[in-house]
């Protein structure tokens, strides 16, 4: 828009000081006339004020100016707090009414900018502003109106802008929210014991919280507890951890009548259970060249609190050795295998053989340890065939599988160890350095000896010439057994012919066989990554996968299949961006998967609560207005104010009238043109003669 405005205005030719001075200089040259009411003295002072006025060249300027549009900017806020219950509709509905509004106030234009969700760094409502206000020049700046629930996390400490502030939030003043807090969780805990998990229950707007509130406890799906704790105060849950890998916990705090939402009352912790300082018994038998093999693998795990036995002369065997140089005391046959058996995790016998050393009611205690949940790992030689074979003790009941026959058992030759079919679908084996292959033989080195045996049971992972089982692993009631029938994997730590993976094959057999959960070959997992539940299902049986049912922290429930992924997986990735506990069954196992909330600083406070833009608003004068509950939000009138005014009052939100403007002309008209000056200045003297010679 185009306006013309005109006004008085000087262009002095001299300085206004020598203006100033000159006009002294006259007022002294006037004072002694005046004193004395001399004649004509007020036509002489009419000279000297055409002089003056004529020196000062008044005019009469005309300014041609071109007005530009205030810029009003709307902030709408699109965050995940902001869009809980019917705010979303509201706020939206708002914002269609405030820019039809906007659209009939002369020289305004209204720009509008939306706040996305943040992830995890909560409202970004100023970041956003701060975007938009880079483009609008700050002297057309009339206000900002902000349509949020007032949950803004990063309000600048300095107003970076000086025009009015607004803020209309969904709902009406007065909400309260209950929310459960986590104030410390352990990552880990130990297998067997008990971790604890420090909560607290808030309500959040009421004036004096008291009272208690009940807490609903879910470990893993199992059957709930509760428990009740009050409102306010800390309060410590104790969670047993039962086994390895990550242990869901679900707490949830019951709602509070009229809260605003019950989002923030639930929260998941994850707990990873470890096992403490494994203890190992190892029993060596006559001495071999590969007997320190298992005593340096179990050494090198700091985890690992191992105890070694060797067997360095049988009794039966006298060659005249001086007692003070065998062992320093007898072998405690009754505290290791009676007593503080079932002390160990794990029990390895290397090379050893029946020679009367251990009598049958221990080897039977060391059978039910294993079916009561215990670890035994057999790696024999040719006393495995013999009749001190442990093969023919009461131990022999548990063991995957048997010499075949007592002649021409043991079987000597070059080969190379294979994986077998079942062997590239279990953990312990799948995936080793140099395996063979469909086409291609292993690239490891050989061995020299195997024993023949029938594998009665368990699964064959490794096998030797003619497919003869060379690997074998079990389950046996509660624990596990491992069995391999030949006594040359040293060789591949000596690097023999190339060498092999025999550290990594025994690692794997040990954390088997002690039940670390990424080694079950029967096994269903979750997890939550980017948003996504990946359920990873594994098995020993090469059919098509089950379908797998994965329910949602409301209930919901979604069927899919999942896709092979080799080595006995099959993996199925789902969305999953609910916060909660997300289970998964193949109709066999389930798997729970722990999904925090995308955004814990939004969730931590979901009243719509002018609270933290209170600093903001005060400074610029601006005022926070609910919108109602109603469907039609009650905006308040927006009005046009001029600067220095008030920019709110009841009922009303004001927006700045800044004015700027741009100057396209000036024109500019002498009043006292100089011939007119000198006319006028000879007349006023002539009268002052006139006036003066009388």
């Amino acid at each position: 828009m185009t306006r013309t405005l005109a006004g008085l205005d000087f262009a002095p030719v001299l300085p206004l000081w020598l203006l100033a001075a000159a006009a002294l200089i006259a007022l002294l040259a006037l004072a002694p006339a005046i004193w004395r009411r001399a004649r004509g003295v007020w036509w002489r002072a009419a000279c000297f004020a055409l002089v003056l006025l004529a020196l000062a060249n008044p005019r009469l300027v005309e300014e041609s100016r071109e007005t530009r549009p205030d810029i009003a900017l709307l902030v709408v806020d699109r965050s995940d707090s902001a869009a809980i219950g019917t705010r979303a509709a509201q706020i939206e509905a708002a914002r269609r009414e405030i820019e039809a509004r906007a659209g009939r106030l002369s020289e305004l234009e209204l720009r509008t900018v939306e706040v996305p969700e943040a992830g995890n760094q909560g409202t970004r409502l100023f970041a956003a502003m701060e975007r938009a206000l880079a483009d609008i020049p700050r002297a057309r700046l009339a206000g900002i109106i902000a349509l949020t629930d007032g949950q803004a996390h990063d309000i600048p400490a300095a107003i970076p802008f000086d025009a009015p502030f607004h803020a209309l939030l969904p709902g009406r003043a007065g909400e309260t929210d209950r929310r459960l807090r986590i104030i410390e969780a352990p990552g880990f805990g130990i297998v067997g014991r008990e971790v604890e998990i420090r909560v607290a229950v808030d309500d959040l707007g009421v004036a004096n919280p008291a009272g208690a509130a009940r807490l609903t406890i879910r470990r893993d799906g199992e059957a709930a507890r509760s428990e009740s704790v009050p409102v306010g105060r800390d309060h410590r849950i104790a969670v047993p951890i039962q086994r390895g890998g990550p242990t869901v916990v679900e707490i949830e705090a019951e709602p509070r009548p009229g809260e605003v939402s019950q989002l923030n009352n639930r929260q998941v912790v994850t707990i990873n259970g470890v096992r403490d300082r494994l203890r190992v018994l190892l029993v060596s038998g006559e001495p071999h060249a590969g007997e320190r093999t298992w005593r340096r693998l179990l050494k090198a795990d700091p985890n690992v609190d191992l105890v070694h036995f060797t067997i360095l002369r049988p009794p039966e065997k006298d060659d005249l050795t001086p007692l003070n140089e065998l062992a320093l005391i007898a072998f405690p046959v009754r505290e290791l295998f009676q007593v503080k058996l079932r002390e160990f995790d794990l029990i390895v016998f290397d090379r050893f053989s029946n020679r009367g050393i251990l009598p049958a009611i221990y080897l039977r205690n060391i059978a039910d340890y294993v079916r009561g949940g215990g670890a035994l790992l057999m790696s024999t030689g040719p006393e495995f065939s013999g009749p001190v074979s442990l093969a023919l003790t009461p131990l022999g009941q548990v063991l995957p599988a048997r010499p075949a026959g007592r002649q021409n058992a043991v079987a000597e030759g070059a080969f190379r160890p294979r994986v077998s079919a079942l062997g590239f679908r279990h953990p312990v084996t799948e995936g080793l350095p140099g395996a063979n292959s469909e086409q291609a033989e292993a690239q490891w080195g050989r061995w020299y000896r195997w024993l023949r045996a029938d594998a009665r049971s368990g699964s064959v992972v490794m096998e030797g010439p003619e497919g003869a089982p060379l690997m074998v692993l079990d389950r046996v009631g509660e624990g596990r057994v491992a069995l391999l029938l030949s006594d040359h994997i040293w060789l591949w730590s000596r690097g023999h012919d190339g060498g092999g993976p025999q550290q990594e094959v025994l690692r794997r057999v040990a954390h088997w066989l002690m039940r670390e959960s990424e080694l079950e070959e029967e096994d269903l997992s979750a997890r939550i990554e980017a948003g996504r539940m990946v359920v990873t299902r594994r098995s020993l049986d090469s059919g098509p996968p089950p379908e797998i049912t994965v329910t949602a922290p409301d209930s919901s429930i979604t069927r899919a299949r999942p896709e092979e992924a080799g080595g006995g997986r099959s993996v199925l990735s789902l969305p999953a961006t609910m916060p909660g506990v997300w289970q998964a069954n193949d109709g066999r196992r389930s798997a729970f998967a722990a999904s925090a909330a995308a955004n814990p600083l939004e969730v931590a406070d979901l009243r719509a609560d002018p609270e933290r833009l209170r600093p903001l608003l005060a400074a610029t004068g601006g005022a926070a207005r609910f919108l109602g509950d109603g469907a039609t939000p009650a905006i308040p009138d927006i009005r046009r104010v001029a600067p220095g005014r008030d920019v709110a009052g009841a009922g009303w939100i004001g927006l700045r009238r800044n004015g700027d403007h741009t100057v396209t002309g000036i024109s500019a008209l002498p009043l006292l043109p100089a011939w007119l000056a000198l006319v006028l200045l000879l007349g006023a003297a002539v009268m002052a003669w006139r006036r003066e010679g009388r």
